[in-house]
């Protein structure tokens, strides 16, 4: 069985996607952009601030289904360009301090939107 996960302080699904998908006690947390959830609109500035948009967006996804940021165990960054990827790590790791989840980065061609990154999360409950 699977419940999908929704709450209005993320953004809203861009396409046929669940914000996140809870099977088998883990949450699946659909790739994340810097949007900002009370407008709808794409945030501008540094690599930093999106990182904490994305992470601040899976944040809230993760509370309506009752976990937090320390139940994540997987995530996969995407970037625009990996020249962003320290400025981005130092960031994300204001959101994970050790033992932080296992994580994938990978540069890509483009994003939705023209975004420059977005964060994907595998939570578990424990």
């Amino acid at each position: 069985m699977k419940t999908v996960i929704s709450t209005p302080n993320a953004p809203a699904a861009i396409g046929p996607y669940s914000q996140a998908i809870e099977a088998n006690g883990m949450v699946f947390v659909s790739g994340q952009i810097p949007i900002i959830p009370s407008t709808g609109e794409l945030l501008e500035g540094s690599i930093a601030e999106l990182t904490n948009r994305c992470l601040t967006n899976a944040a809230a996804i993760l509370e309506a289904a009752g976990l937090s940021l320390k139940n994540v165990v997987k995530t996969t960054v995407f970037l625009s360009d990996m020249n962003d990827f320290a400025e981005m790590n130092a960031e994300y790791a204001r959101f994970f301090p050790a033992p932080a989840p296992a994580r994938s980065a990978v540069a890509v061609k483009t994003l939705p939107k023209g975004v420059r990154v977005e964060i994907e999360c595998i939570a578990a409950r424990f």
